[in-house]
């Protein structure tokens, strides 16, 4: 089964200046609207493989919304991340036939600046380590737009990799495994193992794989914690300062034959929240 990454959510205090930061360092951005019976609002950075970053405020506290306790708690950073399925209803019918639980699908939508109202269905699994699904009722492109807004001054193609912290390598691949339809997994060595989601890399980290999963997890327990960036630029961020990603770790990563003219130098670089 075809699954790949839809958006990876970033959870903000102050919606504005995050997107006046990430302008800063080279993302086009683009404001995305209010979700109609919350209390959010979002802005977009949109790559040229179909991914993006959901950047997403409160203008009110809200308990019952399933990420502004972790916002509250821990501060602004990643907080989740969505594959896309064909439909919800059917993925999630799929996996429950295979014997993985997701609750059932719900409605859900934004209504842009323009004015244009959009539509989609979430799905959201029993456990911290696996996605949520986001499939489009609506177009996809009034949800994710094309063109322009997905050329960005830093060089930034895509999502290459996103790593994901888990305490139980052996259960979590079985749950990928059977949400994907996977006949077979790859073998976990030194803790670790990848899965291929449509261009994206998912690497599942135990404690001892890396101190960044280890703290993840003594802190926040599972779930997503670093971003892999493919970029077509040797040096798109190198003067990113302490706080400007709002609590997402970036990692860029060279895009393969993009920086064949340039001199040696690192593979990737890190910046920091």
């Amino acid at each position: 089964m075809s699954l790949p990454l839809d958006h990876i959510v970033i959870a903000v205090h102050d919606l504005h200046s995050a997107i006046h930061d990430y302008r800063n360092l080279g993302f086009t951005v683009t404001p995305g609207g209010d979700h109609p019976g919350r209390a959010t609002h979002n802005a977009l950075v949109v790559f040229q493989d179909g991914s993006y970053f959901e950047l997403i405020a409160w203008k009110a506290p809200e308990d019952a919304h399933p990420w502004w306790p972790k916002l509250s708690r821990f501060g602004p950073g990643i907080v989740d991340f969505a594959l896309l399925p064909g439909t919800t209803p059917q993925v999630v019918a799929q996996a429950l036939a295979r014997g993985l639980a997701y609750q059932p699908p719900v409605d859900g939508g934004r209504l842009r600046p323009d004015g244009v109202e959009l539509r989609w269905q979430n799905a959201r699994p029993a456990t911290p380590d696996l996605p949520f699904l986001c499939g489009d009722v609506t177009p996809r492109a009034l949800r994710v737009p094309e063109g322009p807004v997905r050329e960005h001054a830093n060089g930034v193609q895509g999502v290459a990799q996103l790593r994901v912290a888990v305490h139980d390598l052996a259960a979590t691949l079985e749950r990928y495994r059977t949400l994907l339809g996977l006949e077979d997994v790859p073998a976990p060595a030194k803790g670790a193992t990848s899965l291929q989601l449509g261009r994206t890399v998912l690497k599942l980290e135990t404690a001892s794989a890396s101190a960044e999963a280890a703290q993840r997890l003594a802190s926040q327990g599972e779930g997503p914690f670093a971003i892999g960036l493919h970029t077509t630029q040797a040096h798109p961020l190198g003067l990113v300062l302490h706080g400007h990603t709002h609590g997402a770790r970036l990692e860029l990563i060279a895009l393969p034959g993009a920086l064949a003219s340039t001199a040696p130098r690192p593979h990737a670089q890190s910046v920091f929240a």
